[in-house]
């Protein structure tokens, strides 16, 4: 927030090219059309109010969603620049708003630091929406300036007065219903991503109100701990190991790092990377240059501090980096990142930058606080020892082939054809349902895989024990792709994972469990859309020797309203699918032709959040999941008791 002040005036914002095909081609800007673009646009336009604070100049930020689903965000920032652009011979507000690629972030001297790397945010939210309008305070004046799918109504026109220091920029706009499948905005989802804003701009307050009919509500998140404070969020439904967050904090080269952390209790990492407030899902040079930093700092101080005997290897950075949560946050001027959605950082002196700053500030903090170094190394060393006893387990779940001579699990029944793409596992809860399943299924395509009881909850297991344990030691070596660090997803022997579970409290549990498990074990089964859940009706309508089968109460009630509501209907309330004959199990839910699927997706920009809301489900603390079941319960229908 105290970034060096630089001049910005109308000709700071720099032409790269015109606007075009954005229309044509929405997909390549905002990444696609469904729920996720619809929302990317927001966030395009309060990345650049970002961007304001992280200059020195904005101190709130508020999003209001009207109750027309188009969105109003307001900023007190410098406000856009109101003067003409001399190479354009537009007002800055226009270039801004219609020209991509043009803005303050490509050396103008705008902005030092700009998470908008590609400026081409404001001019495609305007191409992507029926109408835009911005109003620009600035001097006393009210500045304003509307837009119809990208082309302006009228010119920058002063419409107003106003208070002499009031200063700032609201862009109002309704997404367009050509262009997106879906216009309706999820508080929750824009809940998530203003947060994290929030937290990586310590001081900046940002408020999402919602002033839809029966949907209003109102959130502010404002940090003056920043990424502090982000550690202790995300480690809320854990146990910290110890109370302190450690952080680093400095620059080298002109790229300025910071980074915070803490261990926990439990056995996965969580670790996230951002680059100028940009979440890198898949990390990058930062992230490397943080391993590398704690792996050395910690085995030199284990090592100095007779911690670890002579004997003993040194502690892999897996092993230091077991329940650890951490943010790694960098800021550089020019940032290089693979592939068009800034999915990883690719600057080579980020690494390096990001390496000295937290080697030599973790080492004083480890000097200082022995007890924590302590703590930590001895969590490193049963880690390093689990390690090893889950190698030699893992021996045992390979998938079986003739080469090693160990074959599939005995209670799969596998199918004949061998093409991936054509197969299909059903993960299926209990042996009477596996057994209709059995019976039920296309013997060609379709595996079944039944399983007993509730399988082990991997949240507060270390990987040994997963190892160990033969439910999931079937589906491992089933799936056939190995999993954690043998991962390989060329291997997998199924394109469709299907768990099939009762429609009942049990049934919902023992599907969280498996998802759970691929989450921190496979989570590329579910990024690249393999994994399914499989919907089975809850009830069975029966009418002069006519069946329906319905999959919820409106869908029952909507089938009553039609064959008439009198005592000839026989209703049956499934509880399990071993209710099922296999007739009605490969009708229902099996059979290509008329079954529901419902595909599990993850949004890798929302990672933290998922991985928060499996820890408050699954982890061992009540208060938080207390809190999350309070917080969630009015948004919850048709709850089956």
């Amino acid at each position: 927030m105290g970034a060096e002040k630089t001049e910005y005036g109308a000709d700071q914002i720099q032409i790269l090219e015109g606007l075009e095909a954005v229309r044509k081609r929405p997909g390549m800007y905002i990444g696609s059309t469904s729920s996720r673009g619809l929302h990317h646009l927001v966030y395009e336009i309060v990345d650049n109010a970002v961007d304001e604070a992280l200059a020195g100049y904005c101190t709130e930020i508020q999003v209001i969603i009207n109750p027309d689903n188009s969105i109003k965000v307001i900023d007190n920032g410098r406000g856009i620049p109101v003067g003409i652009n001399h190479k354009a011979g537009i007002t800055a507000v226009e270039v801004v708003f219609t020209i991509l690629h043009a803005g303050g972030k490509f050396g103008g001297g705008g902005y030092k630091v700009s998470g908008g790397l590609h400026g081409v945010g404001a001019s495609v939210v305007n191409a992507l929406s029926e109408w835009l309008e911005v109003t620009i305070y600035n001097e006393g004046k009210e500045y304003k300036q509307k837009y119809e799918r990208g082309k302006p109504l009228y010119p920058l026109e002063i419409s107003g007065i106003c208070e002499p220091g009031k200063r700032g920029t609201t862009v109002e706009f309704l997404p367009d219903k050509e262009i997106f499948e879906e216009t309706v905005y999820d508080f929750d989802i824009l809940k998530q991503r203003l947060r994290e804003m929030a937290f990586l701009t310590k001081g900046l307050k940002i408020t999402l109100k919602d002033t839809r009919e029966e949907m209003q509500r109102e959130k502010s998140f404002h940090y003056e701990g920043g990424i502090r404070e982000f550690v202790t969020y995300l480690n809320k439904s854990k146990e910290p190991l110890y109370p302190e967050i450690i952080y680093c904090e400095g620059s080298r080269d002109g790229i300025s790092v910071e980074m915070a952390m803490q261990h926990n209790d439990s056995y996965t990492e969580n670790c996230y990377g951002f680059v100028n407030n940009i979440n890198t899902p898949e990390g990058g040079t930062h992230i490397m240059g943080f391993r590398n930093a704690l792996t050395k700092t910690f085995n030199e101080y284990a090592r100095k501090n007779k911690l670890l005997r002579d004997s003993e290897p040194n502690l892999s950075g897996e092993d230091i980096r077991e329940g650890l949560t951490a943010i790694v946050s960098v800021k550089i001027e020019n940032p290089q990142f693979e592939g068009q959605t800034k999915q990883k950082l690719g600057n080579s002196e980020a690494r390096t930058a990001v390496d000295s700053v937290v080697s030599k500030q973790l080492e004083i903090f480890l000097e200082q606080n022995p007890g924590v170094a302590k703590t930590t190394i001895e969590k490193s060393v049963l880690a390093q020892r689990a390690r090893e006893a889950a190698r030699k387990a893992r021996e045992l779940t390979r998938r079986k082939s003739a080469l090693d001579g160990l074959s599939l699990p005995g209670k799969l029944a596998d199918c004949s054809d061998k093409d991936p793409r054509n197969c299909e596992i059903y993960i299926v809860e209990g042996d009477s349902a596996g057994g209709s399943a059995k019976t039920a299924r296309n013997r060609a395509t379709q595996a079944i895989l039944p399983l007993r009881g509730k399988i082990l909850n991997v949240e507060k297991a270390r990987l040994d024990k997963i190892y160990g344990n033969n439910e999931i030691k079937a589906m491992i070596t089933a799936f056939g792709t190995g999993i954690h660090e043998d991962f390989d997803i060329t291997k997998l022997r199924y394109h469709k994972i299907i768990i099939m579970t009762d429609a009942d409290v049990d049934g919902a549990h023992i599907a969280t469990l498996l998802l759970t498990f691929l989450y921190r074990f496979m989570p590329e089964l579910i990024k690249q859309g393999y994994v399914y859940l499989a919907q089975p009706p809850l009830y069975k309508i029966e009418k002069n020797k006519k069946i329906w089968y319905a999959y919820d109460d409106p869908e029952l009630n909507r089938i009553l309203e039609e064959i008439g509501r009198d005592s000839n209907n026989k209703i049956q309330r499934y509880k399990g699918l071993g209710e099922m004959d296999a007739e009605q199990l490969w009708e229902t839910t099996m059979d290509p032709e008329k079954r529901i699927l419902l595909r599990v997706t993850m949004d890798e920009s929302a990672a933290s959040e998922i991985d928060l809301t499996f820890t408050t489900l699954m982890g061992d603390k009540v208060e938080p999941r207390r809190e999350f079941i309070e917080e969630n319960a009015r948004f919850v229908e048709n709850l089956d008791i």
